[in-house]
């Protein structure tokens, strides 16, 4: 598995290797031991699936402490852009934000530490994205960012003829 840095601290692209052939293809998501020497040592408990459709934007969700969460993501059918913005208070790039096109085809993973906000916008007819977690989900520690947020300016790659679908709890987000 191939990991690459980005400009913020601690989020990381892995990039599994691929085997293909005439019968389709084969990659590991996820082995702790190949993730633990890559310095990615959570003890994820929880399963997610999404699946979504053209021009939905999910998010920017976060939990807060005790009940924080680091992901992994994953595309299994689709494409979306994912977004992250750093929420934590003393690093270099608090408030920054980075977005990635993770798809089936490039199965890319990203790997989200604990501090930072998610969501993404789907780009192919429908998306399905599985991603873990190591906390469990709770509601009362839940936090939603607007995807709009003037502060955060987010640059989503939107279609201009197909509106946002959003939820209406992800659209009520504060700013």
């Amino acid at each position: 598995m191939k990991a690459s840095k980005t400009f913020i601290s601690d989020l990381i692209i892995l990039e599994p290797h691929v085997y293909s052939d005439n019968r389709g293809e084969f990659y590991e998501f996820y082995n702790k031991k190949k993730y633990v020497d890559l310095g990615i040592d959570d003890n994820f408990v929880q399963d997610n699936h999404s699946l979504s459709c053209k021009g939905t934007i999910r998010g920017l969700h976060f939990q807060i402490e005790p009940k924080a969460q680091s992901k992994l993501i994953r595309v299994v059918d689709g494409e979306i852009y994912d977004v992250v913005v750093d929420l934590r208070l003393n690093s270099p790039t608090y408030l920054k934000w980075f977005g990635i096109i993770l798809s089936s085809i490039n199965n890319k993973i990203l790997y989200i530490p604990k501090g930072f906000a998610h969501g993404f916008y789907v780009l192919s007819e429908k998306a399905a994205i599985n991603y873990k977690c190591n906390n469990f989900y709770s509601v009362e520690h839940e936090r939603t960012l607007h995807w709009q947020d003037p502060e955060l300016n987010i640059q989503w790659p939107l279609y201009k003829n197909i509106p946002v679908i959003i939820s209406e709890k992800d659209n009520a987000a504060g700013f």
